[in-house]
């Protein structure tokens, strides 16, 4: 596997007018005060509280009972009695996810005595560096991703203090470990990983048993072939609270990629190439063809939150034939309670510029330390385990960080596992690599081309001026 990722540049924070900044700061302080006591203020990825419900007892009945190799990894990460001690984690998941978090410290908790008090939060670039400027922060969270991390550094625990490095380099891919340091210094390891770029469809709407369109052209072929048994080609929803627009930029990541390369793809988000790149500007052009495409239109795109984008792929009539979105999909929305393979499939993105075939886009779930103590050093151990990350695995939506951990529940899970073992070329989710304000430019601005694609030379040229003040 060829790796094309690397470091992030070290940035301010977005400006804000000192209004704003106050009513932030007050509100963000709140969240990692309350993360820092063990309140758990989770924040659903679905929309609605009866689908978040009902998501959550689906998650609830899948979700494996303390295995005898879980219960050991959190006996051996323990290191002596930890009982009355807790740790406060904050993270970005919420419903269904939270449940396969909590289901995987379990174990831990249960053999050490101790207590994961966790915060869920989708605003969490926000909270993280308002909380280090302060100094007010959970022992463990989730980071947003590598850019924001190297951030961070200072602020973060070195992990060699705490893990066997040579067991956690041995057990994860190289790619990852790369990920997770900053200068010699590792102060990040990943507990999951998710592939990007992976195409939805409904088995019963569409049939692809011939063999699934091996190039962007067949695709769209296939999609003309097909028009009629759907309301609209595509389904769409970049809603995600504060985090509203990313999951447009795995679409535009998906077609830098794949049109122009893993060079010019990595480039752009070290801010060699320009926004205003014609690379990247038909990039953003291709989107807005998805975008016109879409069920329910611009309006319903920005108003769809992310986890229940695909949920009209099951409708009757259905609403779109794909759904382009990453492997954790099939742990959130209409997947938890439909059928691996015989509800719903997926391909892998098609090849646009055949030159670049093979070339995959991942991205995991990174978790940094802020407080080393006895609790919190034992769960980290605990957490980059096999057996640890076996039980997010068989509840389903992850493919593990741990060579080891293969308990995957069905043949999508482990071929989306595979996929990203064999890929001839990997790159990191370019936006979870840029520097903070950019990222955040990035979602808002998928924002407000979803609903005024007129004005992208703008939004084009105002992401390259924010670059050029990092």
């Amino acid at each position: 596997m060829t790796t094309h990722a690397g470091g992030a540049h070290s940035v301010n924070a977005p400006t804000r007018t000192t209004r704003t900044r106050a009513a932030t700061l007050i509100a963000v302080l709140a969240i990692v005060v309350a993360a820092c006591s063990g309140s758990a203020t989770p924040t659903p990825a679905a929309p609605s509280a009866a689908a978040s419900v009902a998501a959550s007892a689906a998650a609830a009945s899948t979700a494996p009972s303390p295995s005898a190799a879980s219960s050991a990894a959190a006996s051996a990460a323990a290191g002596g009695s930890l009982s009355g001690q807790s740790v406060t984690v904050i993270g970005t998941w919420g419903g269904t996810e939270q449940d396969a978090f909590m289901a995987m410290v379990k174990p831990w908790e249960t053999q050490t005595g101790a207590t994961v008090k966790y915060t869920g939060t989708r605003d969490l670039n926000t909270v993280l560096t308002t909380g280090v400027a302060s100094g007010v922060l959970p022992d463990l969270a989730g980071l947003p991703g590598p850019g924001q991390m190297n951030e961070w550094a200072s602020s973060l625990t070195d992990l060699s203090t705490v893990l066997d490095v040579n067991t956690y380099k041995s057990e994860t891919a190289a790619p990852l470990v790369d990920l997770g340091t900053v200068n010699g210094k590792m102060v990040g390891v990943f507990i999951k990983t998710s592939i990007k770029g992976l195409i939805w469809y409904n088995p019963k709407t569409i049939d692809v048993t011939a063999g699934p369109p091996a190039t962007w052209d067949a695709l769209q072929a296939l999609i003309t072939a097909n028009k009629s048994k759907a309301a609209s080609p595509w389904c769409l929803g970049v809603e995600s609270g504060a985090a509203s627009g990313w999951p447009g930029t795995d679409w535009i990541e998906d077609f830098v990629l794949r049109t122009a390369g893993p060079d010019v793809y990595n480039q752009w988000w070290q801010g060699k190439v320009k926004w205003t790149d014609p690379a990247i500007k038909t990039a953003w052009q291709s989107f807005g063809q998805i975008v016109a495409g879409s069920y329910g239109g611009a309006t319903a795109v920005n108003a769809t939150n992310f986890a229940n984008a695909g949920d009209p792929l099951f409708k009757t009539p259905p609403g779109c034939l794909f759904l382009h979105q990453a492997s954790f999909i099939t742990g959130l929305g209409g997947f938890v309670k439909a059928k691996s393979g015989t509800d719903y499939n997926f391909f892998p993105f098609p090849d646009i510029n055949t030159q670049f075939t093979g070339a995959v886009e991942g991205a995991g779930d990174l978790f940094g330390m802020f407080h080393n103590t006895p609790a919190s050093a034992s769960l980290m151990a605990y957490l980059v385990t096999a057996p640890a990350q076996d039980i997010w695995v068989k509840i389903g939506g992850a493919i593990s960080a741990n060579k080891n951990a293969t308990d995957y529940p069905d043949d999508i899970s482990k071929r989306s596992a595979a996929l990203l073992a064999n890929a001839k070329t990997f790159v990191f989710d370019a936006s979870d690599l840029m520097p903070t304000a950019v990222n955040n430019e990035f979602w808002a601005d998928i924002v407000k081309y979803v609903q005024h694609p007129d004005q992208l030379d703008a939004l084009l040229a105002d992401m390259d001026k924010t670059v050029a003040g990092q």
